[in-house]
């Protein structure tokens, strides 16, 4: 659609009325929950023209909102000025503000629109709760976006592919095997999941159906003989159909998922996981089928790396540390001398690992922000919006990489021209808090969410704060963000303990709007550490290779302890890389990981 924000507003109201909707509710979502959205599925964004990930759209005909937790604050308010939308701020994206809202300013006999089959089966629930209490309808057979976006994209149409030895170290035999397994100890026969880092997982198959992750829509249903993948069927070649028939799997068309599961019997029992189906789907279940409700045995299983899993991840850590190593080189030897913005550098933070083995895509969209650009946690430079790098300040870069052999996600932060003594500072905060956590040794079935104070502790103490998380699940060349761990203030669950083979980000920062923001990230391994009367303990082994600039550090404030640690992780960072840089690369290697001294 080429029309206005606006014009395409009353587009859709015009169409609520018709179709008898009091209020319409577009989430960041598709049928499979997806954090990347295939375009099909941007509802949100071409409605709204906000290009954050995580959002939520509600339309009435008089008032519109956007509900965005603390990363967006300013970037939906650069976003949507201008557009009648209003910028909703709330604390965190698992919020139920917009819930709440609508159960307030609806009226009685009102109906609210959403698609079911992209409606999340625990945000139905709560909606379902919050508006029969005030007699108001939920309607969600129907998808208003179909009447009014015209130019709808259709199904993306990348081809699958397998993930194969020596790099898929456990076979989809195996991991089939496991999970009937599971199925039959909570006594059912079929299993569906919809979560397509989960498919991929299972199968040992990869696609290119969204930005950044290796992934394909589609959904499957397992029984205790046989599988079901209800994928578009022009995207898998026939030499794979075959592999794949090898293993009792077969291919149905997408479209046909529905069927699959309305084809259960009175005497079947069905697995599914709550938080990773939607409403649409749950709904077609038959009423006589016994449904259990858990955790996808996937979830837990592919967030537990395998030793030679780990062992490739090791390896990937240093192609993607010698990547980094060329682009850092190039950028002190052009800064001040060639034009740079922040697109120049997304461009050759992409170059550099694309020349690495066994590179496929960028595991996420670079953020590269510029002094007041940097406190934009999720800022992304377009064309149209961005800073050229020049004058004095910070520099803050999040990027990573998709491989064969691993997932990447680093932040580091540079000066650029002179730093002050308060972004100095902050910078050293922030690592503080990062060392605290990279260091801790914890007890066994210890929740993740208990670790983020860790992280926190040495900014809490000066007063700050910052609104995201500290650490976030990472795949296996799978999504960058995966669970079921998170290292956050989130509500723990059972299935938050953290155990051996665990890859977690550590990113803990500091933003100051419109000045600047400090992020530093490094991924963890949860290995064993010792075990004593009191019990097994755990520790984490540092995966990123890549040195801190301790040109932005505060001495005075970093105990002698963490300038230890530091420059014992300038020491690895430097043997691991080594053999991996020439040249130029290898010289900024070298230099940047010189012992610190007070």
């Amino acid at each position: 659609m080429t029309t206005s924000i606006p014009k395409r507003l009353t587009q859709l109201r015009s169409a609520m009325a018709t179709h008898g909707y009091t209020a319409y509710l577009i989430p960041s979502a598709d049928p499979h929950l997806s954090e990347y959205l295939p375009a099909r599925w941007q509802g949100r964004e071409v409605f709204s023209g906000f290009t954050g990930s995580v959002a939520t759209l509600i339309v009435t005909q008089d008032f519109a909102g956007l509900w965005v937790d603390s990363r967006y604050w300013s970037q939906a308010e650069i976003e949507l000025a201008g557009s009648g939308i209003s910028v909703m701020k709330i604390q965190s994206a698992a919020a139920s503000a917009h819930i709440d809202w609508l159960a307030q300013h609806l009226t009685p006999q009102g109906v609210l629109g959403v698609d079911g089959n992209i409606l999340s089966l625990a945000s139905a629930r709560a909606l379902q709760s919050a508006l029969s209490t005030k007699d108001i309808r939920l309607k969600t057979d129907f998808d208003l976006l179909d009447v009014v976006w015209t130019d709808r994209p259709d199904l993306p149409s990348a081809a699958v592919y397998e993930h194969t030895l020596p790099f898929a170290t456990v076979s989809r035999a195996q991991k089939l095997a496991a999970i009937r397994e599971q199925m039959r100890a909570k006594g059912t026969n079929w299993h569906f999941i919809s979560t397509v880092d989960d498919i991929a997982w299972v199968f040992n198959l990869r696609g290119a159906d969204v930005n950044y992750n290796p992934v394909f829509v589609s959904h499957a249903l397992i029984g205790l003989e046989s599988a079901t993948l209800f994928v578009p069927l022009s995207k898998v070649p026939q030499e794979l159909v075959a592999r794949l028939a090898q293993d009792g799997v077969a291919l149905q068309a997408y479209e046909n998922a529905k069927q699959g599961l309305q084809a259960l019997g009175a005497t079947d029992s069905l697995l599914i996981d709550p938080r990773r189906i939607t409403f649409g789907f749950q709904q077609a279940i038959p009423s006589s089928v016994k449904v259990i409700e858990a955790l996808n045995p996937s979830v837990y299983a592919k967030s537990r790396k395998t030793s030679e899993e780990a062992q490739f991840v090791r390896e990937a850590m240093e192609q993607d540390g010698a990547a980094l190593c060329e682009f850092f080189a190039w950028y002190e030897r052009v800064q001040n001398k060639e034009a740079i913005t922040e697109l120049t550098i997304d461009e050759k933070i992409c170059a550099a690992r694309a020349s690495q083995p066994h590179f496929i895509s960028p595991s996420f969209g670079t953020i590269a922000g510029f002094n007041g650009n940097g406190a934009m946690p999720h800022y992304r430079a377009t064309p149209e919006s961005h800073a050229s790098i020049q004058g004095n300040g910070l520099l803050l870069i999040d990027s990573g990489g998709q491989y064969l052999n691993g997932t990447t996600d680093i932040t580091r932060v540079v000066p650029v021209g002179t730093a002050s003594a308060e972004q100095k500072r902050d910078f050293t905060l922030v690592l503080k808090g990062m060392i605290a956590l990279s260091r801790i040794k914890f007890p066994y079935s210890t929740y993740s969410t208990v670790l983020d104070a860790i992280a926190r502790a040495p900014i809490w103490a000066e007063g700050i704060n910052y609104g995201h998380g500290t650490g976030h699940g990472v795949g296996y060349f799978l999504n960058v963000h995966e669970g079921p761990q998170s290292i956050s203030g989130a509500i723990p669950n059972s299935n938050m303990v953290m155990e051996v083979g665990m890859i977690t980000s550590n990113e803990p920062g500091i933003y100051r709007p419109g000045k600047w923001g400090v992020r530093i990230e490094n991924l963890l391994l949860c290995v064993p550490a010792e075990s004593t009367e009191f019990g097994d303990y755990l520790k984490f082994e540092t995966l990123t290779l890549c040195p801190i600039d301790t040109r932005c550090l505060d001495l005075e404030i970093m105990r002698d302890d963490e300038l230890a640690w530091l420059n014992d992780y300038h020491q690895m960072v430097l043997q691991r890389l080594s053999p991996r840089v020439q040249g130029e690369a290898l010289s900024w290697l070298q230099h940047h990981t010189k012992p610190v001294q007070k």
